[in-house]
């Protein structure tokens, strides 16, 4: 199973110095980050993509290739890739580009993002988000799968004997996730492909994940791709960490209360409640994430957003050793311990990766 993290890039205030990191510093946290995840054992790093403050993630691809260069076993993957935003050609064309750079290590979670006016800073209409995400991945899907591609659809201009350059990595394309927080048409979308369906975990109760994946299992055998229990399920998740539960509390109390995101609205204990959200001792966390499987079945891969809400550089790496130390291992023998035989243990790898796993 893989185990990681993911960023959304916020830029926010810390609420216990009142200090502002520069886009510059965060954008550097955010390798700092990532090298740490590698360093501590974790499996994946993933990036968000925005267009706007308070983030910096508006370039994916450098940042991932960047941080290709400076690691060596880490899958580096988004959060979201806006499918709706940006052209598919140059989706095409700049993460085959990746996964050459990175020797095979790269996939992609596609989505529609969370920030509406984005749509018209790229020209598009919000209004046609769903079918954008639906035609946009279409032909991606058939840009990294053919060598000459004839295409017309609604939302761009026609393409004749077009090739797609670079190609993929040895003529596979890079593994795919379609994420979605409330959309059951996403989840139809990656059963139909057989891809990677990665529910966001985050501001939804359990119930809601569960009829998520519960209808991308039951439309993935229905296109013949395996059993339900074959899927590809990823999960998120939001923890925050010390040795015990009321330290973690009432250090990580600020930065709750005033995040961006859910800030002045219901309690951390009301949001513990009713969310995947962990804070607590280690053992809690273990606990939790296990818990996830009793709702969504086995599944392939966990990340944890841990460098949100202005937390320090410091606390995050903090959190990181704690993951890779105390947390990752005891779930990833749990979780093994657990799972059928002829279920997936993990996300599919390009080839080049998994040999380099069994050497």
């Amino acid at each position: 199973m893989q185990f990681g993290i993911f960023t959304v890039g916020d830029v926010t205030t810390d609420p216990t110095t009142g200090r502002t990191p520069t886009e510059h510093e965060r954008i550097k946290d955010t390798v700092a980050i990532a090298l740490k995840a590698e360093e501590v054992g974790l499996d994946v790093f993933a990036t968000g993509e925005h267009h706007n403050p308070p983030f910096v993630p508006s370039s994916p691809t450098t940042l991932l290739g960047h941080i290709a260069a400076r690691t060596e076993n880490l899958i580096l993957s988004t959060s979201t890739t806006l499918i709706t935003t940006n052209d598919p050609v140059k989706i095409a064309e700049d993460y085959a580009t990746l996964q050459h750079l990175a020797d095979g290590r790269v996939d992609l979670m596609m989505g529609r993002g969370n920030t509406g006016p984005v749509y018209p800073w790229f020209g598009q209409d919000i209004r046609q988000g769903i079918p954008l995400a639906i035609e946009n991945y279409a032909l991606l899907h058939k840009l990294w799968r053919e060598d000459i591609v004839d295409w017309e659809g609604k939302f761009r201009t026609a393409l004749q004997g077009f090739t797609s350059t670079p190609r993929p990595l040895d003529g596979i394309p890079p593994f795919v996730w379609h994420g979605s927080i409330r959309s059951p048409e996403i989840a139809e979308q990656a059963a139909y492909y057989g891809d990677g369906f990665f529910a966001n975990h985050i501001f939804w109760p359990k119930q809601h994940t569960e009829k998520m994946v519960r209808l991308y299992r039951q439309r993935y055998a229905h296109y013949g791709h395996g059993t339900p229990e074959q899927a590809i399920v990823g999960l998120g998740g939001q923890i925050f960490m010390r040795k015990n539960s009321q330290d973690a509390v009432r250090e990580f109390r600020p930065y709750f209360d005033n995040a961006p995101v859910y800030g002045h609205g219901p309690s951390l204990e009301e949001f513990s409640r009713e969310t995947p959200l962990t804070v607590g001792s280690p053992q809690e966390v273990i606990e939790r994430t296990l818990s996830f499987r009793d709702y969504v079945g086995d599944y392939q891969r966990q990340l944890f957003l841990v460098d949100h809400a202005g937390l320090p550089l410091k606390t995050v790496l903090e959190q990181l050793d704690i993951l890779g130390e105390e947390v990752v291992p005891v779930l990833r023998k749990e979780f093994a311990s657990l799972r059928p035989a002829g279920v997936p243990e993990t996300a599919p790898l390009h080839p080049s990766v998994q040999k380099k796993l069994e050497v």
